[in-house]
């Protein structure tokens, strides 16, 4: 039997524990949080930091993903036209991580092809860097967010035998704050930990498609450049 069902049963088996207090849930809330400010404040700091992180990322991720239709044929088309200028511009308004690192292969057009994969390679690493930003606070969010949680059963046990020693008896009104902090701490640090590392698999999910969209154009400009030779 657990120390909560312990506390709870001989709570309920005392002939003098004092009536349930008729307090609204939001009072009772708002108790709680006035009473283990030092809990909740960090989880809801944790909460709102990873939900907005996960919609910055998404927003990001969503115009990284955008298709622009034939961008590498055409491409290719003005390439083999002369028209550099016209792809170049085509990149640069296509405005994704992918128009991205076609320019930079545009811009070190005549030297050797390797070099060129270098220079795509490089780019495409900075493009990821950038859409990864903060991306690792998720991560750090759903490994502490448990923590406090169980930061805050240990402080609700403590408080629970305080209020037991400075009463000198067990009712549920004695246990009852310690019960709150304990119960609804748990509960918080697992919501934010569940918003946290879903949050943070989605966008690796999201940023690993932008990755394979890039790596497939990289490769087809390459073929582009290759293909005179391989004839």
């Amino acid at each position: 039997m657990t120390l909560d069902l312990i506390f709870l049963q001989a709570a309920v088996n005392l002939p003098d524990a004092a009536a349930p207090h008729n307090a609204t849930i939001a009072e009772t809330l708002m108790h709680q949080l006035q009473s283990g400010w030092y809990i909740y404040v960090p989880q809801i700091i944790m909460s709102i930091l990873s939900v907005y992180i996960i919609f910055d990322r998404w927003v990001a991720t969503k115009n990284a993903l955008k298709n622009e239709a034939n961008f590498i044929p055409r491409i290719k088309e003005y390439i083999y036209a002369g028209k550099l200028d016209n792809a170049k511009d085509l990149a640069k308004n296509v405005n994704t991580p992918e128009g991205v690192i076609i320019l930079k292969g545009l811009n070190r057009l005549g030297k050797p092809v390797n070099d060129i994969k270098k220079a795509i390679e490089q780019s495409g690493k900075q493009e990821v860097a950038k859409l990864e930003k903060n991306v690792i606070v998720l991560a750090t969010v759903a490994g502490v967010a448990p923590v406090f949680g169980f930061l805050g059963t240990v402080f609700g046990v403590i408080t629970i035998f305080k209020d037991i020693a400075e009463a000198g008896s067990l009712q549920i009104s004695t246990v009852s704050e310690g019960l709150y902090l304990k119960m609804i701490s748990s509960a918080v640090g697992l919501i934010v930990f569940m918003i946290a590392h879903i949050g943070y698999n989605i966008m690796i999910s999201r940023i690993n498609r932008v990755v394979n969209k890039m790596e497939a154009s990289a490769l087809e400009f390459i073929d582009i450049l290759e293909e005179p030779t391989n004839r």
